[in-house]
């Protein structure tokens, strides 16, 4: 019983991962006032950034360093995703496009490139099946601490995973401590609330909103390398993220826009999104088990809209453009 319990805790920690990633990713963009819904794009070109990177590499190599399968694909994923994020700062910031309909459109246009590339490497190799799969790649970034196994259970609880397991807990803290204890962070947060204020108060606006939201895409990206790399074992097939960038989106807001608090929603929402695997249901039952972390997400914002408190609300600039001369 308790290996099965270890089991579901471990499946929901690497279900968890990605959305962790998304989450604090999109927290630190919107504490700049950006409302950036591409983040599920970003998050596929993240991946096939990685893939690409992991691809060329794995190809021509007859043996793989761990060092450099790693990296090239870490590099490759924030390449990606810096690009795209500048892309969505040129639209949003610098030409004042509508934010909901350019995340929208970044998001449409990362899963079509991710598709098309993702589709002309299966179409290299001349696979039989739909897939891609790196796995010699896979396996540096699914290392485990060599102590775990001596451990037991506990070892498997705790030091079972891949190094970007503990790389998304180590951002996500990193993330918190800089947002309200640092200087920097006290900036992006006035960017946030009030964008003229802080112009006038001699704080660059359009700076903090392109740091910020490349900084978050990037974050958000390493998510997509993660899903493919580890929690896929290699294997890339189009179409196959899901909903997962959705659901990052839907933690930020049952995190009330802190990065401490994402962790336990990740974690959470990847729990609730196998649970249907854990447990013994009429068929008819499980969409509605796999409604809940969007249920979650609606009775959490309920709760939040209820209470009103201040602190627990979005930035109130979040999803507007600024207008320096209106100020």
């Amino acid at each position: 019983m308790f290996a099965a319990i270890v089991n579901f805790i471990q499946r929901a920690v690497l279900q968890g991962t990605p959305l962790l990633y998304g989450a604090t990713g999109e927290i630190i963009t919107e504490k700049s006032g950006n409302l950036n819904l591409g983040i599920p794009g970003i998050m596929y070109i993240g991946a096939i950034s990685g893939v690409v990177g992991g691809f060329f590499y794995q190809s021509n190599t007859d043996e793989v360093d761990v060092f450099l399968a790693i990296l090239i694909p870490l590099l490759c994923c924030l390449l990606g995703s810096v690009l795209v994020s500048l892309l969505y700062c040129f639209l949003t910031v610098t030409l004042r496009a509508n934010q909901n309909v350019t995340g929208l459109a970044i998001t449409t246009f990362g899963v079509g490139v991710g598709n098309f590339f993702g589709g002309s490497l299966i179409k290299i190799v001349k696979s039989e099946v739909p897939y891609l799969a790196l796995v010699k790649i896979a396996k540096a970034y699914k290392t485990t601490f060599p102590f775990a196994d001596g451990l037991g259970d506990i070892g498997n609880l705790l030091f079972k995973y891949g190094f970007m397991v503990y790389l998304a807990v180590i951002i996500a803290v990193v993330a918190g401590f800089v947002l309200n204890k640092t200087r920097v962070g006290l900036h992006l947060r006035a960017v946030g609330e009030n964008p003229a204020t802080a112009d006038a108060a001699g704080i660059n606006v359009a700076r903090y909103k392109y740091f910020s939201t490349c900084i978050g895409g990037m974050i958000a990206g390493l998510g997509g390398l993660f899903y493919i790399m580890d929690y896929s074992n290699g294997i890339w097939s189009n179409n196959g993220f899901g909903d997962r960038g959705w659901l990052a989106i839907a933690i930020v807001i049952f995190a009330t826009w802190k990065p401490s608090l994402a962790i336990i929603g990740s974690y959470l929402f990847g729990a609730l999104y196998i649970l249907f695997n854990y447990i013994n249901v009429p068929m008819q039952f499980i969409p509605l088990i796999q409604m809940l972390p969007y249920l979650v997400t609606i009775i959490v914002l309920i709760v939040i809209s209820m209470r009103d408190k201040r602190e627990n609300q979005p930035p109130a600039h979040l999803g507007l453009s600024y207008f320096r001369e209106d100020r």
